[in-house]
């Protein structure tokens, strides 16, 4: 069976949901001594972080720029 980029793109956020999801429950019920200083813990942060841009990554609109339109705020042009 072949996946089409779409699929690839709704199964890669569907995982990062559950990573997501992981690591909050994780972060949740980490034991509450000095969590600032602890390097585990800290850890886990930065991923959230990561898995966070990276489902923010695939939500973005990214543009382009064509010779027709070399700016966002530039119309289509017309020949």
């Amino acid at each position: 069976m072949t996946d089409s980029f779409e699929n690839c793109i709704l199964a890669a956020r569907a995982e990062l949901t559950v990573a997501r999801q992981l690591l909050q429950d994780e972060i949740s019920s980490y034991p509450a001594p000095i969590s600032g200083c602890d390097a585990q813990f800290n850890h886990l942060l930065a991923e959230r972080q990561k898995v966070l841009l990276a489902i923010q990554a695939l939500d973005q609109f990214v543009f382009v720029p064509t010779p027709r339109t070399p700016s966002q705020r530039s119309g289509v042009e017309s020949r």
